[in-house]
């Protein structure tokens, strides 16, 4: 397995809010019912943590984070040639910033901490 991951931002002009409306209300059901989705084994969204109204914290650089999972960098490229990519990449045209993407392309992880870990010393 692999994974797509991807830095999102929100199109000028837009609050956190509507991009998170737009991101889980309406892209991630369109994603869903795509062709293209059949070469995903998973779709995850995270909304980036944004600090309370009115707090001096900056705000965070972008807006959130998916995570899609494939079976092989052969399939993500094969998703890439479904012809209704072109209705994905027009809605994504409406809320992300697309200069801002920015995004990478991982092998199978290396488990540090936590279930799959190697005992410690071991």
């Amino acid at each position: 397995m692999i994974q797509l991951i991807t830095m999102l931002k929100r199109k000028p002009g837009t609050t956190h809010d509507e991009f998170l409306e737009h991101w889980l209300g309406v892209h991630g059901p369109l994603l869903r019912r795509l062709s293209c989705a059949n070469y995903i084994r998973r779709y995850e969204q995270h909304p980036t943590i944004w600090p309370p109204e009115g707090s001096k914290q900056l705000e965070p650089a972008y807006d959130g984070v998916t995570i899609q999972w494939f079976d092989s960098a052969e399939s993500f490229f094969d998703h890439l040639k479904e012809p209704d990519q072109v209705e994905m990449f027009d809605d994504i045209a409406k809320f992300l910033d697309t200069d801002q993407l920015h995004w990478t392309i991982c092998e199978e992880p290396t488990i540090v901490i936590g279930e799959g870990a190697p005992p410690i010393g071991g």
